[in-house]
Formats: structure tokens, sequence, C-alpha cells
């Protein structure tokens, strides 16, 4: 869960946090710049932002993770290659099309990278390209290149969030998280993500910023274990992107740290960004975090935590605030089933919101438990519904998070040693809207 638990009052309350959150750590800059082009496969006009973050000075010290997607987009095919490289000197990402199976994508992000590292002085293969947006279109290209010189323009070392709003497609606000270090280093990340989210090894897009110096095989490791806790352990609607990519890299520019601070800030702010991505997943009324113990192993509580955010009767019946926990025991039941979990209905307990609702194999519910797990969904609410006049739900125009609150569930299943804690999301009416008219 967060290091901290928020709360904002309105839009300026959460701006003054993220401004206090977003200051570059040394050696970095960061710039964007935003352009008009229409989309080849569509005749109408389109906007796109491209963003830099670059290092003052190419680094050997970087870490990258991928989707695991059989359909990788270009950038992630490219990406892979420069896992070999000795140096990465700059992150070009552009929102609005994700260069996935486009003809000539691969060739499309190498020249952009070519054309970055021509302005940044730096060799082709010390760019990493990142790509959002909508899958199947091409880049424009010609239209992406003509715009990097304002880009490079706009890079400066004050402040990262310029590229945490450059990278949103249809997230309502940036997400900066920030971590000091012992003697002076920190470490900044920036996420992109809403929908198409169940993460595997990666989400969406993220970029970590670090100032301490810290070698290369130790960063790649550091990396991968905050992952595993973090963006691994989220779902928004069960679907992994094709273009999932967590980037993380060090300047040293504030020299050695502690491997272990280092370990414990990193997956501090990969936890922080996660439980953002989920908070601001499209549609999103409530976020739920589900605790399992007592599995046979983490990969089989990790699976029966999944199951239970990824149900889709147990997510409508939450973004109703109905504490219909039938659908929490159904869930849990089939996953166990289908994957043979050893789960003892009667030595099983479940709660929601503290409240006991299953102990013993039985159900332990009344009216006035009732009316609380009601009252704990309706806390939890992210913002309250508001039935239109045809009565469909609509979202009101909420762009900063109100606060950090769950629907609380946490599951015993047994007596063996596996534990794990998962993120996930309701299932809205507006999350069927925004998606059904994504490329309208």
């Amino acid at each position: 869960m967060p290091s901290t638990s928020l709360s904002f009052a309105s839009r300026d309350a959460h701006r003054a946090w993220l401004a206090g959150q977003a200051r570059l750590p040394r050696g970095f800059r960061a710039g964007a710049a935003a352009l008009e082009f229409t989309p080849f496969e569509v005749a109408r006009p389109a906007r796109m932002k491209l963003t830099l973050l670059a290092l003052d000075r190419p680094t050997g010290a970087f870490g990258l993770v991928f989707t695991r997607n059989a359909f990788p987009g270009a950038p992630v095919v490219v990406g892979r290659r420069r896992l070999e490289a000795a140096r990465l000197g700059a992150v070009l990402v552009n929102n609005k099309i994700s260069n996935v199976c486009a003809p000539g994508g691969v060739e499309a992000a190498e020249r952009l990278c070519a054309e970055a590292g021509r302005a940044l002085g730096l060799a082709p293969d010390e760019v990493l390209p990142s790509s959002t947006g909508i899958i199947g279109w091409r880049l424009p290209v010609d239209a992406m290149a003509a715009a990097l010189p304002a880009a490079v323009a706009a890079l400066q070392a004050e402040t990262i969030l310029p590229a945490a709003e450059g990278i949103m497609t249809t997230d309502l606000y940036p997400k900066v998280r920030r971590a000091a270090l012992p003697g002076g280093a920190s470490i900044v990340g920036i996420a992109k993500g809403a929908g198409m989210i169940e993460p595997n090894l990666a989400t969406m897009l993220v970029y970590l910023l670090t100032d301490a110096a810290v070698p290369r095989a130790g960063l790649r490791a550091a990396l991968s274990a905050a992952v595993a806790g973090s963006f691994n352990a989220i779902s928004i609607d069960s679907d992994t992107s094709t273009s999932d990519t967590v980037a993380l890299l060090a300047s040293g520019a504030a020299g050695p740290v502690d491997a272990a601070a280092f370990q414990a800030a990193l997956t501090q702010v990969c936890r922080d960004l996660a439980e953002d991505v989920v908070r601001n997943g499209e549609g999103v009324r409530h976020v739920l975090r589900v605790r399992v113990s007592g599995a046979p192993d983490r990969a089989a509580a990790l699976a029966l935590g999944k199951a239970i955010v990824n149900s889709p009767l147990l997510k409508t019946a939450v973004a109703g605030n109905d504490p219909n926990v039938g659908r929490l025991v159904m869930a849990l039941g089939k996953e166990a089933g289908a994957r043979g979990i050893p789960l003892d209905p009667a030595r099983a307990r479940l709660t929601l919101g503290g409240e006991v609702i299953v102990e013993g194999g039985l159900f332990r519910l009344d009216a006035e438990r009732e009316r609380r797990l009601t009252a704990h969904l309706v806390a939890a609410e992210l913002y309250p519904q508001a039935p239109a006049a045809d009565g469909i739900t609509f979202r009101p125009p909420v762009d900063f998070p109100r606060h950090e609150r769950c629907v609380e569930i946490a599951a015993e299943v047994g007596a063996g040693p596996g534990q794990a804690e998962v993120l996930g999301a309701d299932l809205t009416h507006e999350y069927v809207t925004e998606n059904a008219d994504y490329r309208s």
C-alpha cells in the first residue's frame, strides 16, 4: 500500500502535491512537445505528445522490463535489443498510437531514435523508444521528427511533471512518486496506465529515474524484485497490454547508496505508482485491495487474489455498492477448483472491510452487518454515483484522486505459507462507455 494515506480536497491541492514530488534527480532533464497530424487509417485530425527523458551523460546502469504479450509493439521489440546496449542516454515516448503490428513499425521506431539521438548527441541505440495508444495504427514519423526539436528545446532539469503529463492517454491525472535515499539521492517515477491492465512483468509505461550510483547488475535485480510485488500484482480489466514497459535509469550523480535502502525505496515507489495506476483506471470508482494468506505458495495466493479482483460479477456488485459476498466466495472457489489449489471451506475465513463474512464454511451475515458492509463500499468510492435521466451512470469530471481508501478484502484459505496482496478495480458503466468509444 502507499507509504502515506493521502486525500485531496481539490485539483489544485493535488497539483501542488504533485509538484513537490516531481523534482528531478540530478543528471536528468525532461521535456515534451505537442504535434498535430492526420492518421493514415482515419482521415481526421489528431494530436500527439512527444516526451523526452534525457541524461546529462549516457549511463550503463539501466534496467528494462517488458510485456509478455505475444503480439509485442515495435518499441518493445527494439527495447529488448537495447537491453544488450552498453549505455542509454534518453527515452523517447509518444502517446496516441502504440505502434503495434503496424507496417514498418520497427523501422519507424529506429528512425525516431536516430533523429532524437542526432538532436541530443547520442548514438541511435542509446535512445529507448516507447509508444502507447491505439493498437494497429502507423506512427506519423515525419510529423514526429519535425516536432522533435521542440521537445529537445523544452528539456529542463527541474521537474518531471511535463513528462508525467505528456505520456497520458485516457488517464485523468498525471502520476508521480518519489522516495529519498540516504546521502541526498532520490528515486522519482512516473506512470501511464488506465486500461488494458493486468501486467505480466510490467504495466503500461513506467519510467523510474535515480541519481544513486548502482551497478548495472544490482540495479536490474532490484527492478525485477520491485516489479514482482507491485506492477505484477494489479489488474484493472485482466488484459495484458502489447506495450507494457518499465524502465529504470541511474545517473549516478549522487554517488553510491546502501543496496538494501535502494531496494526498499524502489519497491515503495513502484508500489505507490501501481496503486496510482489502478486508482486512475478507466471508469474506476472503487479500488479493491485483496490480501490472501494461508495458500500453498505465493503463486497460488496471487492467482486467488487476481481471480477475486477480475470477477466481472464481483466487480459490478462493488460498482453498485452492493456487498454481494456470494460472488466473492464464487470467485475464490472457482479459481481454487480450476487450479487444484487446496482450499478447505471449513478452515477458510473471509472478511470485507474488516467484517467477518465467512468462517467455518458458513456465512456470518445479518441485517446490521449488511448495513456496515454497504457503508464500507460507499466510503471507498472515489466519487459518488450520479445517474443520468436515462438511468445510465456517467462519470463526473473528477481529474484528481479524492482519497486513497480501498475496498478491503482478506481471504485466509488454509495453513500454508503463501500470501499475496493484489489491487484491482470495480467495473462501471463508465468503463464500458469509454472503451466502446475509444477510437470514435
